[in-house]
């Protein structure tokens, strides 16, 4: 099995794409505890295709070959297969739609005033270095005559942070997603996060902090609603 794992991490970036005889390399990445936890994380329908995992295999043995590094040692026999998992995880917003994720929990309720959920951890890749960005996000809404389920606006936030992203469209595709899934009087959302793009590389400020809003509705409309979203927030 580890001659195996060699022979598939010496594949050349530019290499074609071949499963034959590859199926020694694919039963090891089934047995891998590491590849074990990352497919309980990740629900069936949103894994990727055993081929499209084999290319981005394919891929970073390559890059860890321009690198200098040699994969057939110890340390990096199977990373490959680990950080083509850890992709799949990473990006798997873009095999999830929101009303799969909203699985239609939205109820009829009286509710009137702002409904808020804070603090909502995300952890997202930046388009431009493929670096982290991690953060929290703060998301209201002024219901209009119905509610969400609370963990769903959670899941609404992972399934644009799970993606390539930029902050500012994040913020922007959170809003607009509950806008259309709930249709309420008004949406808001804060996303605030650090870059690892700006604190490991380039600048390297470590103590940096993007803040981004996109105000919907009467939250934009109406000053009287939005200081008391600014309040809620500060609080």
């Amino acid at each position: 099995m580890q001659a195996s794992c060699w022979r598939f991490c010496r594949l050349r970036a530019g290499s074609p794409l071949n499963l034959t005889g590859w199926e020694p390399v694919l039963r090891s990445v089934v047995q891998d505890t590491d590849f074990d936890t990352s497919e309980r994380l990740t629900m069936k329908r949103d894994r990727l295709q055993t081929e499209r995992i084999i290319e981005m295999e394919r891929v970073f043995a390559g890059l860890l070959d321009a690198l200098g590094e040699d994969c057939a040692r110890e340390g990096l026999a199977r990373t490959p297969g680990r950080a083509a998992r850890s992709f799949e995880f990473l990006t798997q917003g873009y095999r999830q739609t929101v009303e799969e994720v909203v699985n239609d929990a939205i109820f009829a309720s009286d509710a009137s005033e702002i409904v808020m959920v804070k603090d909502i951890e995300l952890y997202s890749m930046c388009e431009h270095h493929l670096l982290p960005f991690i953060g929290r996000a703060h998301v209201a809404y002024i219901p209009n005559g119905k509610v969400i389920g609370l963990s769903k606006v959670a899941r609404i936030v992972d399934v644009y942070a799970r993606r390539l992203q930029i902050q500012e469209q994040l913020t922007t595709q959170v809003a607009d997603a509950l806008m259309q899934a709930l249709h309420p009087l008004g949406v808001a959302v804060v996303i605030e996060a650090k870059h690892l793009c700006m604190m490991m590389r380039g600048v390297q400020k470590q103590n940096s902090v993007m803040k981004t809003s996109c105000l919907l509705g009467v939250f934009k409309e109406d000053a009287r609603t939005r200081g008391e979203f600014l309040a809620l927030l500060s609080q």
